[in-house]
């Protein structure tokens, strides 16, 4: 079962995560950040994982603790979760539009950690969410997890751009993180 739970504590954020990569798109997300929230679901939703994470940060400075907290604590869920990759299909991209937004996002599960953004906005928030959160939040995911994440987004509504990356994130790695096989899927021989 590819399913984990885990925490991380510092004095500027508290949060705990539990992650099913087999799961059925359920979620319970409450970050303090509602458009963070309405992210996370819509990313367990449109990939088929459980979801459900819990924390507490220092909003009342600003979102960006806890985007980068939830990111890098997320990441390290999914590292764990995915285990020692042996039989995933490794590679997968997923193109997602919204509206007038268009998001591509390839990933690699490869344990090196990357990351390509082409991801700008037009406003500096979209709701309570920082738009520069964003881009910090799939660097910080891709730092943890230990893969490779190329991005890009087009589009004049910021909501329908965040919206489409992080449907399209889920999808590619819903795709990427499913069991084809019996073997390691690199030439090296590990991941």
């Amino acid at each position: 079962m590819r399913k984990i739970t885990l925490s991380r504590k510092t004095s500027e954020t508290d949060i705990k995560i539990t992650l099913d990569l087999d799961g059925k798109g359920q979620f319970n997300n409450d970050t303090g950040i509602e458009f963070f929230d309405h992210m996370l679901d819509s990313f367990a939703k449109h990939g088929y994982f459980d979801l459900e994470v819990k924390a507490k940060g220092d909003v009342g400075v600003d979102d960006h603790h806890t985007v980068e907290d939830v990111g890098i604590l997320l990441g390290e869920v999914y590292n764990k979760a995915i285990g020692d990759k042996k039989g995933i299909k490794r590679m997968a991209h997923a193109i997602v539009p919204m509206d007038d937004a268009l998001a591509t996002i390839a990933v690699d599960i490869s344990g090196r950690s990357y990351s390509v953004l082409s991801i700008g906005f037009n406003k500096p928030k979209v709701g309570d969410l920082s738009s520069e959160n964003v881009e910090h939040f799939f660097e910080s995911f891709a730092n943890s997890a230990r893969i490779n994440i190329n991005a890009k987004v087009e589009g004049e509504n910021d909501h329908h751009k965040i919206e489409a990356l992080f449907k399209s994130f889920a999808r590619a790695l819903k795709d990427a993180s499913t069991i084809e096989h019996d073997s390691i899927p690199s030439t090296k021989g590990i991941l």
